[in-house]
């Protein structure tokens, strides 16, 4: 198989790749996006040839066509729906941007009015739903809380389960993701502590009512400071979206199947749950622990790591060549927020100078190993006093209007078809069955 430069090159303006084959060639059309990309459509390949492509983790694999975020990793470029990630993290709110990505605008006036009215009208669980806590022991997970308790909400609202959604019911559905995963996500962390839940404050801002109901107590009140709020801020707004990521791809591929936005979120969870996704940042304050627990010191981690003894978490990007604007976002973020709260922490000042190191030695930059969001965010995460073990949670806040704007997009894609991938076949083949008691 063959696909011919050649061709191509000719074929360009023609808008066709010509792909050869064993006694055989065949035209496909080529497809380009509003920022230049390119892509071959091989829509038509399996019925026209019998061949099909194999791209193990589809890393060169177009799953679909989408409006929602672009990436271009390699001049360190992150777009939703055409702002750059910076001017929304300056300027912008959470629920600003989440409005943005899942109608493509930003809000009108009125309309982010009433967005925050329903935010803050979803932002109590029902009574039996809040029992459902009980039935997790205090140690368990809290992304198994999340998921199930995502999928829980479903069955309390199965008006919103149809699958032909009007305008004012999906927004519903997207306030009571939204709104109901910070009570979710703070319940589940008092759960496992033993304390007593904080109810949601309608009187709070987004933000501010998360923290309320993670560090407020019976008799204590907790009152963030400004720096802290914008930290927690920027945060969510930098992870909102991330283009055809492991979860978002899983989202999209749940919801081909005609499923509805709270078992597609769901689904979301599960797969930002695995450590190489979501628990990137979790890995990175486990070996800060490693490094000061050992009594080590960056400067000799670093030599560790150029000789190949030691893995450095936080560092470099699969998509990013250059870096990771979230990153430099974050990397100011946690310098201003580390300098407010004059925190005090041997973790922090580990990383703060590996960073430094990093960023200034030959062989990290020759490399292109420069600090990452999963680096930054760490360390944000835990000066705000989040637990490790809360860190994917506040990733999966983060990404909720992400996940819910990829399943809409997808809702009302014409071409929608339900997801099925192939695959080559490479085990047994023409075996013959044989009965138990003849088997050696």
């Amino acid at each position: 198989m063959l696909l011919s430069t050649q061709n191509f090159q000719q074929d360009s303006q023609l808008k066709t790749a010509v792909l050869q084959l064993p006694g055989e060639e065949i035209k496909l059309p080529i497809v380009s996006g509003t920022e230049g990309e390119q892509a071959i459509d091989i829509t038509s390949l399996r019925d026209e040839t019998g061949y099909i492509t194999l791209d193990p983790g589809y890393s060169n694999t177009g799953a679909c066509e989408s409006k929602i975020t672009f990436i271009d990793g390699k001049n360190g470029v992150l777009r939703y729906r055409g702002y750059p990630i910076e001017e929304l993290a300056e300027h912008s709110t959470f629920v600003e941007t989440a409005w943005l990505l899942i109608y493509g605008e930003l809000p009108t006036e009125a309309q982010r009015a009433r967005f925050r009215e329903l935010l803050t009208e979803q932002e109590l669980l029902h009574e039996g739903m809040r029992h459902h806590f009980e039935g997790f022991p205090p140690h368990g997970h809290p992304m198994a809380m999340l998921s199930a308790m995502i999928n829980a909400c479903a069955c309390y609202h199965p008006e919103l389960l149809d699958t032909d959604l009007d305008p004012d019911r999906f927004l519903t559905a997207v306030a009571i993701l939204m709104s109901k995963v910070r009570t979710i996500a703070a319940f589940s962390y008092k759960m496992s502590l033993g304390h007593r839940v904080e109810y949601p404050d309608p009187a709070l801002s987004y933000c501010r009512n998360f923290l309320h109901m993670m560090f407020s107590k019976p008799h204590s009140r907790y009152e963030p400071t400004l720096q802290v709020v914008k930290a927690l801020s920027r945060f969510l707004i930098l992870h909102a979206d991330h283009e055809q990521n492991c979860s978002t791809s899983t989202v999209r591929m749940v919801g081909s199947s005609g499923a509805n936005v709270f078992a597609s979120v769901a689904s979301g969870v599960c797969a930002l749950w695995g450590p190489s996704h979501g628990g990137a940042n979790m890995a990175v304050i486990e070996m800060l622990e490693k490094i000061h627990k050992g009594g080590e010191n960056p400067k000799s981690i670093v030599e560790k790591v150029k000789a190949k003894k030691f893995r450095l978490m936080g560092f470099g990007h699969r998509v990013y060549k250059n870096f990771d604007p979230r990153a430099k976002i974050l990397e100011k973020t946690a310098a201003g927020l580390l300098s407010t709260l004059g925190v005090a922490d041997p973790l922090l000042d580990i990383a703060a100078e590996l960073a430094s190191i990093a960023l200034t030695d030959e062989y990290f930059l020759e490399r292109k190993l420069y600090p990452n969001v999963d680096f930054y965010s760490g360390i944000i995460l835990r000066a705000i006093g989040i637990p490790v073990n809360m860190f994917t949670v506040m990733f999966s806040i983060g990404r909720i209007p992400g996940w819910i704007a990829h399943w809409y997009e997808l809702y009302h894609d014409p071409d929608r078809r339900i997801s099925r991938p192939r695959q080559v076949y490479t085990g047994p083949t023409r075996r013959k069955y044989v009965p138990v008691e003849n088997r050696s």
